[in-house]
């Protein structure tokens, strides 16, 4: 190789590791210069693909030992490598290579990030268009719940409109538990390393609790009461407290559109005073966790069984074409117990009942399990048994709210609408809710 040079040249057989070079960067770089040094508290993580456990991380530790007798890093992380589909190693000649610059290019940089977190990392990482799409479909998923919350912010001032958990309605002090637990295990699985964990229950929580349920039930709340109305700011205060969560939990994940979000967002102290950008923020500290008792945990989890089993006899009514939308129908539950039971009876006696608006139905009643009528369907929670019946309403349909109301018409200046609906409209005394 060397030619008429080799003369110059003496052949040595004392070659240290090729990986010595950087196995010294520990002292070489980082103790060499002062910005680099630790701090006290500071922990050094190395991360690295599997291959560096016989190379970086394995002369690093050794030269390290040898020279201050301790390890130069706190954590080691390793991740496998990228696969295509198939499982198969990404080569030119296969042509099976999907470039960042692709995917950058075609989906964005988020999707390429969510996608990383989203994966086993531990394991080889199989990347291929589909496997992309599965992703955007996540993505989308969380980008629109924050938008909706965002869309529902509008007009509201956290300095003067926002309510302590405590004075809220009951479904919105759930919400809020909700979002409480799904961020300690957020914060857990960020402590362990755990990015498909994080993912897993983020996305969860915005198709499940959020989409499924909770979001469903408030648009009446935010769509027919009155602007100022305490349904209506309790409703807007738990979305303010999720999304000031959840836009945390995206950040180092989702960084892009976290940002995106928190610009967004409405000002907590005032015109202009939110923070630079998301990125400096820690986790949120205002979520009031106010329904996790256990006897308040397994009461919403009776009543989440319940209205499940309501769900499944209205798409029987549905796919039957007796009804088209939930709100068509009136539900009567029969049992000698309910959860929550002593509150929302009381609640049916004194203002008719907020129960139906947790179904979105019209109406809902409940009664004592004697009166079941024959073709009740028998409905087992995890300690009693109930009996429901259903059945498409009979009274008009009110243009405004969409339910189907006994009183409409009774108003003669508004005709079409119900009486609800009259006593939110502007100047009206307003509607009082208390649960949901």
């Amino acid at each position: 190789m060397l030619g008429a040079e080799a003369e110059n040249y003496t052949k040595v057989t004392d070659i240290l590791d090729v990986w010595f070079d950087s196995g010294v960067t520990h002292y070489c770089v980082l103790d060499q210069r002062a910005n680099l040094q630790r701090a006290p508290g500071d922990k050094v993580m190395y991360l690295e693909g599997s291959d560096q456990h016989r190379g970086w991380f394995n002369t690093s530790l050794l030269t390290s030992v040898a020279m201050h007798g301790r390890a130069p890093y706190d954590d080691v992380l390793t991740h496998g490598f990228a696969v295509d589909a198939q499982g198969r190693k990404m080569s030119k000649s296969l042509g099976n290579v999907v470039a960042p610059q692709h995917v950058l290019g075609t989906f964005g940089a988020d999707i390429l990030r969510l996608w990383i977190a989203a994966t086993d990392y531990r394991n080889e990482m199989a990347l291929s268009d589909e496997i992309l799409k599965r992703a955007s479909d996540v993505y989308r998923r969380i980008r629109n719940t924050a938008r909706f919350l965002l869309g529902n912010l509008h007009g509201f001032d956290p300095v003067q409109h926002l309510l302590s958990a405590a004075d809220s309605l009951l479904l919105d002090q759930w919400a809020l538990q909700q979002a409480h637990d799904t961020q300690q295990a957020v914060i857990a699985a960020y402590a362990r390393y755990d990015f498909p964990e994080i993912v897993q229950r983020v996305q969860n929580f915005c198709t499940n609790e959020l989409g499924a349920l909770y979001l469903d039930i408030t648009k009446d709340r935010l769509y027919t009461m009155q602007e100022n109305s305490h349904g209506r700011r309790s409703a807007q205060s738990a979305m303010y407290r999720i999304l000031e969560a959840l836009v945390r939990w995206l950040a180092p994940i989702l960084s892009f559109t976290a940002e995106e979000i928190w610009q967004l967002m409405p000002d907590k102290i005032g015109p202009g005073k939110r923070g630079e950008s998301v990125l400096f923020e820690t986790w949120y500290e205002g979520l009031e966790a106010l329904q996790g008792a256990p006897e308040q945990r397994e009461a919403w989890a009776e009543l989440l069984q319940v209205r499940s089993a309501v769900a499944k006899m209205l798409e029987v009514m549905r796919n039957d074409g007796q009804i088209g939308a939930a709100l068509e129908a009136e539900v009567t539950i029969y049992g000698d117990f309910f959860p929550f039971a002593d509150l929302l009876k009381q609640d049916q006696q004194q203002s008719g009942g907020e129960l139906h608006f947790f179904f979105i139905t019209s109406a809902l009643r409940l009664a004592a399990a004697e009166e079941r009528p024959e073709d009740a369907i028998e409905v087992k929670t995890d300690r009693v048994t109930m009996w429901i019946s259903t059945r498409r309403s009979d009274a008009p349909k009110c243009i405004r709210c969409w339910h189907y109301r006994p009183d409409i018409g009774v108003h003669p200046e508004h005709p079409e609408i119900c009486g609800r609906c009259v006593e939110n409209l502007p100047g009206g005394r307003g509607e009082v809710r208390r649960w949901f």
